[in-house]
């Protein structure tokens, strides 16, 4: 088991250094100027789509020309521990088939690919947020241990280069929750109540945060980790997410 988990990892690296496929489809290289960050040119097309409308508050779809002012019908009248959410896309297709791949233990590369092409789709609009610093939603240590890397840091340290800002591990993982599989939201906020907690010696007062995760299902999860980060003296808590359910 270990062997097969070194030899996935060798493999990732290889491919990071000298890439030669696809990291999402494994298609061969072929025609340099076909690949961008280390994809082919239809995987970088098809996680780089997102014609939909979303809701600034949570990073939910919403149709043609709806006032979301007060929120959408996923979130008005929930207390969201964030402040603004933006998203790549929804959990569908390449998208979700890259953020399987990331959760593998040779999947840190291709984070950090998806990071770069996160900043490259919404620089813009995460610089007039005017964040300060970039934090990853962690992951327990079990769970780290367990896969090898927190595929959120990887797609985070890239935004905080895009960014040209600090990268910090402020957020520390207490609890190891079951994986959001609990068939309602006030099920899901319970599963991550007490979940997190600020890291020794990490400083947040005043500052504008930018939360990074893979995937956002309920927010539930992005809003507790909010709530610590703003109980720690963060004023603003930006969300930035690769997928959507």
């Amino acid at each position: 088991m270990w062997l097969r988990g070194l030899s996935d990892v060798a493999h990732g690296v290889a491919q990071l250094v000298f890439p030669n496929a696809c990291l999402i489809c494994d298609s061969p290289e072929g025609d340099r100027s076909d690949f961008e960050h280390g994809m082919c040119a239809e995987c970088h097309r098809a996680v780089t789509l997102d014609p939909l409308e979303t809701c600034h508050w949570c990073a939910a779809t919403v149709g043609p020309h709806t006032d979301t002012s007060s929120g959408c019908a996923v979130c008005s009248g929930l207390s969201l521990g964030f402040d603004y959410a933006v998203r790549m896309g929804l959990y569908a297709d390449r998208r979700r088939d890259a953020i399987l791949r990331m959760k593998q233990p040779n999947g840190e590369g291709l984070a950090e690919m998806m990071g770069r092409v996160l900043w490259g789709m919404l620089g813009t609009r995460l610089r007039e947020q005017g964040i300060t610093v970039v934090v990853p939603v962690p992951l327990h240590w079990r769970r780290r241990f367990a896969r090898g890397h927190n595929q959120a840091e990887g797609v985070a340290r890239e935004l905080a280069s895009g960014l040209g800002i600090q990268f910090a591990t402020s957020l520390r993982r207490v609890r190891h929750t079951p994986q959001q599989v609990q068939p309602s939201a006030l099920a899901r906020r319970e599963n991550v109540k007490g979940a997190f907690r600020i890291a020794w010696g990490a400083s947040l007062t005043g500052l504008t945060v930018l939360l990074v995760d893979d995937v956002m299902t309920t927010g539930s999860t992005a809003s507790e980790a909010a709530r610590t980060l703003k109980a720690a003296g963060a004023i603003k808590v930006v969300v930035a997410v690769l997928a959507r359910h």
